[in-house]
Protein backbone atom coordinates (compact mmCIF):
# COMPACT_ATOMS: atom_id res chain seq x y z
CA UNK A 1 0.00 0.00 0.00
CA UNK A 2 1.06 3.53 -0.87
CA UNK A 3 0.21 6.94 0.60
CA UNK A 4 -1.71 9.12 -1.39
CA UNK A 5 -0.17 12.42 -1.15
CA UNK A 6 -2.17 15.77 -2.01
CA UNK A 7 -0.71 18.03 -4.99
CA UNK A 8 0.79 20.40 -1.96
CA UNK A 9 2.79 17.38 -0.25
CA UNK A 10 4.23 16.53 -4.05
CA UNK A 11 5.51 19.86 -4.23
CA UNK A 12 6.97 20.53 -0.54
CA UNK A 13 8.61 16.67 -0.80
CA UNK A 14 11.57 18.42 -3.32
CA UNK A 15 11.67 21.48 -1.40
CA UNK A 16 12.31 19.85 2.06
CA UNK A 17 15.81 19.30 1.88
CA UNK A 18 17.80 19.82 4.97
CA UNK A 19 21.43 20.24 4.09
CA UNK A 20 23.07 23.40 3.80
CA UNK A 21 26.38 23.23 1.70
CA UNK A 22 26.11 27.05 0.90
CA UNK A 23 27.69 27.50 3.98
CA UNK A 24 30.97 25.40 3.92
CA UNK A 25 32.24 27.09 1.24
CA UNK A 26 34.78 28.97 3.04
CA UNK A 27 36.22 25.63 5.11
CA UNK A 28 35.62 22.51 2.26
CA UNK A 29 36.82 22.52 -1.28
CA UNK A 30 33.92 22.08 -3.86
CA UNK A 31 35.07 19.14 -4.86
CA UNK A 32 34.08 18.08 -1.11
CA UNK A 33 30.83 20.04 -1.44
CA UNK A 34 30.04 18.43 -4.63
CA UNK A 35 30.71 15.31 -3.17
CA UNK A 36 28.54 15.50 -0.07
CA UNK A 37 25.84 17.12 -2.48
CA UNK A 38 25.87 14.10 -4.60
CA UNK A 39 25.41 11.85 -1.77
CA UNK A 40 22.65 13.81 -0.56
CA UNK A 41 20.78 13.96 -4.13
CA UNK A 42 20.53 10.39 -4.31
CA UNK A 43 19.54 10.19 -0.78
CA UNK A 44 22.55 7.93 0.32
CA UNK A 45 25.30 7.57 3.12
CA UNK A 46 28.21 8.73 2.25
CA UNK A 47 30.72 5.76 0.79
CA UNK A 48 34.01 4.33 1.94
CA UNK A 49 35.34 6.26 -1.33
CA UNK A 50 33.37 9.42 -0.51
CA UNK A 51 34.97 9.12 3.03
CA UNK A 52 38.41 8.73 1.75
CA UNK A 53 37.95 11.60 -0.64
CA UNK A 54 37.48 14.29 2.53
CA UNK A 55 40.93 15.62 3.19
CA UNK A 56 39.50 18.26 5.14
CA UNK A 57 37.83 16.51 7.57
CA UNK A 58 39.38 14.94 10.96
CA UNK A 59 39.72 10.80 10.68
CA UNK A 60 38.35 10.49 13.74
CA UNK A 61 34.97 13.11 12.10
CA UNK A 62 35.44 10.88 9.39
CA UNK A 63 35.45 7.27 10.84
CA UNK A 64 32.39 8.31 12.79
CA UNK A 65 30.70 8.57 10.18
CA UNK A 66 31.22 5.78 8.38
CA UNK A 67 30.35 3.93 11.49
CA UNK A 68 26.69 5.85 11.92
CA UNK A 69 26.77 4.96 7.94
CA UNK A 70 26.94 1.26 8.59
CA UNK A 71 25.22 1.00 11.97
CA UNK A 72 22.19 3.09 10.64
CA UNK A 73 19.68 0.40 10.43
CA UNK A 74 20.56 -0.34 14.24
CA UNK A 75 20.33 2.33 14.92
CA UNK A 76 17.26 3.81 13.40
CA UNK A 77 15.55 0.51 14.70
CA UNK A 78 16.04 0.98 18.43
CA UNK A 79 14.40 4.83 17.88
CA UNK A 80 11.64 3.28 16.46
CA UNK A 81 11.17 0.94 19.07
CA UNK A 82 11.50 3.90 21.72
CA UNK A 83 8.87 5.83 19.84
CA UNK A 84 6.75 2.82 19.60
CA UNK A 85 7.36 1.85 23.28
CA UNK A 86 6.08 5.44 24.16
CA UNK A 87 2.94 5.56 21.65
CA UNK A 88 1.98 2.13 21.50
CA UNK A 89 -0.77 2.65 19.32
CA UNK A 90 0.49 5.51 17.33
CA UNK A 91 0.86 2.45 14.52
CA UNK A 92 -2.60 0.82 14.64
CA UNK A 93 -6.09 1.67 13.13
CA UNK A 94 -6.75 5.03 14.12
CA UNK A 95 -3.68 6.04 15.26
CA UNK A 96 -0.93 9.05 13.75
CA UNK A 97 1.11 6.68 11.99
CA UNK A 98 -1.67 4.61 10.38
CA UNK A 99 -1.66 2.98 7.43
CA UNK A 100 1.64 0.88 7.62
CA UNK A 101 2.85 2.91 4.57
CA UNK A 102 2.55 6.23 6.77
CA UNK A 103 4.36 4.27 9.86
CA UNK A 104 7.37 3.52 7.16
CA UNK A 105 7.82 6.68 5.75
CA UNK A 106 8.33 8.24 9.28
CA UNK A 107 10.66 5.76 9.92
CA UNK A 108 12.33 6.47 7.01
CA UNK A 109 12.65 9.90 7.66
CA UNK A 110 14.73 9.00 10.55
CA UNK A 111 17.20 6.74 8.83
CA UNK A 112 17.14 10.27 6.59
CA UNK A 113 17.77 12.57 9.88
CA UNK A 114 20.91 10.22 10.72
CA UNK A 115 21.96 10.46 7.25
CA UNK A 116 22.05 14.28 7.18
CA UNK A 117 23.61 14.10 10.77
CA UNK A 118 26.59 12.02 9.04
CA UNK A 119 27.05 14.60 6.45
CA UNK A 120 27.50 17.34 9.18
CA UNK A 121 29.53 15.25 11.00
CA UNK A 122 31.96 14.47 7.88
CA UNK A 123 32.41 17.64 7.13
CA UNK A 124 32.71 19.06 11.05
CA UNK A 125 30.05 21.17 10.30
CA UNK A 126 27.69 21.13 13.71
CA UNK A 127 24.79 23.48 11.97
CA UNK A 128 24.95 21.44 8.85
CA UNK A 129 20.62 22.74 8.14
CA UNK A 130 19.01 24.88 5.72
CA UNK A 131 16.30 27.18 7.55
CA UNK A 132 14.56 26.81 4.00
CA UNK A 133 14.83 23.21 3.37
CA UNK A 134 13.64 23.23 7.46
CA UNK A 135 11.25 25.33 6.59
CA UNK A 136 9.56 23.15 4.01
CA UNK A 137 9.64 20.19 6.08
CA UNK A 138 7.45 21.78 8.51
CA UNK A 139 5.00 22.61 5.91
CA UNK A 140 5.61 19.28 4.69
CA UNK A 141 4.69 17.89 7.93
CA UNK A 142 1.70 20.00 9.06
CA UNK A 143 0.09 19.00 5.34
CA UNK A 144 0.83 15.45 6.08
CA UNK A 145 -0.39 15.69 9.68
CA UNK A 146 2.96 14.27 11.25
CA UNK A 147 3.01 13.49 14.68
CA UNK A 148 5.69 15.87 15.85
CA UNK A 149 6.19 14.57 19.34
CA UNK A 150 6.78 11.44 18.11
CA UNK A 151 9.16 12.52 15.36
CA UNK A 152 11.27 14.55 18.02
CA UNK A 153 11.09 11.41 20.20
CA UNK A 154 12.66 9.78 17.62
CA UNK A 155 15.92 11.97 17.08
CA UNK A 156 16.40 11.67 20.97
CA UNK A 157 16.44 8.40 20.52
CA UNK A 158 18.77 8.20 17.26
CA UNK A 159 20.86 10.76 19.07
CA UNK A 160 20.78 7.95 22.25
CA UNK A 161 21.51 5.14 20.08
CA UNK A 162 24.22 6.55 18.39
CA UNK A 163 25.86 8.43 20.89
CA UNK A 164 26.06 4.99 23.60
CA UNK A 165 27.81 3.20 20.20
CA UNK A 166 30.68 6.25 21.07
CA UNK A 167 33.23 6.38 23.73
CA UNK A 168 32.34 9.07 25.87
CA UNK A 169 35.00 11.56 24.73
CA UNK A 170 33.47 10.89 21.39
CA UNK A 171 29.90 10.92 21.95
CA UNK A 172 30.18 14.53 23.79
CA UNK A 173 31.77 15.66 20.05
CA UNK A 174 28.81 14.55 18.41
CA UNK A 175 26.04 15.50 20.59
CA UNK A 176 25.83 19.07 18.99
CA UNK A 177 25.32 17.16 15.67
CA UNK A 178 22.46 15.56 16.94
CA UNK A 179 20.98 18.62 18.97
CA UNK A 180 21.32 21.00 16.75
CA UNK A 181 18.73 18.98 14.43
CA UNK A 182 16.45 18.18 17.32
CA UNK A 183 16.60 21.77 18.52
CA UNK A 184 15.07 22.52 14.78
CA UNK A 185 12.41 19.87 14.60
CA UNK A 186 11.13 21.13 18.08
CA UNK A 187 10.60 24.16 16.48
CA UNK A 188 7.97 23.20 14.17
CA UNK A 189 4.34 23.63 14.58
Amino acid sequence: MTLQLSEKAKELIPKARIVNLATWKNSHSPAEIQLIQAADNAGRYLTDEDLQQLNSSEPTSINTAKFLGDNAADIVSEAREQVLAAYPNISEPGGELYPPARAEACWRDFWHFLRCITYGIAGNAPEFTSEKGLHNMNLLYQELGVPLPAMVMGLQGIKAASLKRCDADDAAKLAPYFDHLIAKMSQFS
